[in-house]
């Protein structure tokens, strides 16, 4: 990847027609970044403001280890390629970008693609010391994978609004071990935090080995954002291309376990044209169908973050009753006599016994789907001993108001609102108390029956 960094825009005359990529993905069209700066700036707000503070009280960061920085708030769009070694990852990158396709594929590295005001690589080990970007998190895998992670910045109107990454290929019967670094782990973040998959194969690489099998172990949850790829199918005669077709459905079956599964695009996606007397109108349909579909997520990208800003939330403010609960049992528990390590050891080693998780389920609108696993609690508490927390009931003050009142206004109302205004198109403005830091009375709403 390293090599395009020396690559030009090349002339099309010799090369397969690229018109209809920039007419699907509207690149010529201006945005109004206007709009999309001032709703970004009132979700860092809403963040900042509402859901912060109760993160911080409560430490939810060492419940989760995820920890939201503006740079993964104002992120653009990450779309995220995956599969086997030399199926035409990068060559695809190559040709929506317009690029020539002669840098040399690489299985070794990840590969972060995105917009500068000029041509230049990044080390891995500056990208994730710099908080303005959402890669600092990375750091926790080590130095031997940051020397495995390089970004390439380029001025591109497409990289103005999404990110590409990159991945090692898959190469079966290599064990992790082998990499120098938690390559699955890896890959967990990246699916964790992309908006679009492509998981590419070629024709002639079908096998389901276990490193590709536990890659579809970790997409689990995230078919709705997986789309498979079956690239250079121009090498193969209609005929041949259905039976491969049937063969990559029949191989992956097992692993993707939905009623739905992931469209699958047949295409050849490279600058050069298509081998003669093959389905080329079938493929350019296809192509544009993938196009669609990547446009649809950059179209979408404000939704999609704000959406993800309230699941946070959501998940915070249940961390927050539940820290509340044992909290409170705890006081309850406690006498003059009572040995508070046993105390509360038997309050995290048996949870249910003191409705520490169905108290949250009955005095709120939570899902028992939504709710965290109660092992992690005696992990989080092994930690941050329970003394060190105070109780939600004490957790306001005159200036800032209460933080369970705030991140319940931020999830019901003010994230809801931001989202309708985006869709009605009106610019978001900043209210009159954002502006000038009005404070609230505080109020506790959250008290025992």
């Amino acid at each position: 990847w390293t090599s395009l960094l020396y690559l030009c825009m090349i002339s099309s005359s010799i090369l397969r027609d690229r018109s209809h990529i920039d007419e699907t993905l509207r690149l010529a069209a201006e945005e109004k970044a206007g709009d999309y700066a001032a709703a970004l700036q009132k979700l860092r707000n809403i963040y900042h403001n509402s859901i912060k503070p109760m993160e911080q009280a409560y430490k939810y960061n060492e419940l989760r280890q995820h920890e939201i920085s503006d740079g993964e708030i104002t992120s653009k769009p990450m779309v995220l390629f995956l599969g086997p070694w030399s199926v035409g990852k990068s060559s695809m990158i190559n040709y929506l970008l317009g690029l020539s396709d002669r840098a040399e594929p690489t299985t070794s590295e990840f590969t972060v693609i995105m917009h500068g005001e000029k041509i230049r690589s990044v080390e891995g080990i500056v990208m994730a010391a710099d908080s303005s970007r959402s890669f600092s998190p990375l750091e926790k895998f080590g130095q031997n994978f940051l020397e495995k992670l390089i970004g390439i910045e380029m001025p591109h109107k497409l990289l103005e609004r999404v990110t590409f990454v990159d991945t090692p290929g898959i190469i079966e019967n290599r064990k992790q071990q082998e990499r120098g670094y938690p390559f699955n782990d890896v890959c967990q973040w990246f699916i964790d935090r992309a908006d679009l998959i492509f998981v590419v194969f070629d024709p002639t690489k079908l096998d389901v080995g276990l490193e590709l099998e536990m890659l579809f172990r970790q997409l689990k949850g995230r078919e709705s954002q997986i789309r498979i790829i079956l690239n250079k199918a121009d090498n193969l005669a209609t005929q041949d291309l259905m039976r491969v077709y049937g063969a990559l459905f029949w191989s992956l079956a097992p692993l993707i376990n939905v009623t739905e599964p992931p469209r699958v695009y047949v295409s050849s996606f490279w600058p050069y044209d298509y081998a003669p007397d093959t389905s080329r109108e079938l493929f350019k349909k296809e192509e544009i169908s993938l196009l669609e579909d990547l446009n649809q997520v950059i179209e979408n990208r404000m939704e999609n973050k704000i959406a993800f800003i309230r699941q946070h939330g959501i998940r915070v403010r249940i961390h927050g009753l539940l820290v509340d609960r044992y909290v409170q049992t705890f006081k309850e528990k406690m006498s003059f006599f009572s040995d508070p390590e046993l105390v509360f050891k038997e309050i995290v080693d048996e949870p249910d016994k003191f409705y520490i998780f169905k108290s949250i389920l009955a005095k709120t609108n939570v899902s028992k789907f939504d709710l965290p696993n109660r092992d992690a609690y005696r992990d989080f508490f092994g930690i941050n001993p329970v003394t060190n927390f105070k109780p939600l009931s004490a957790q306001c003050s005159y200036i800032g108001g209460c933080l369970l009142d705030k991140i319940e206004r931020a999830i019901t109302n003010e994230l809801p609102a931001l989202l309708s205004s985006i869709n009605s198109g009106k610019q978001p403005g900043l209210s009159a108390c954002e502006a000038t830091g009005c404070g609230e009375k505080p109020k506790n709403r959250y008290r025992k029956n």
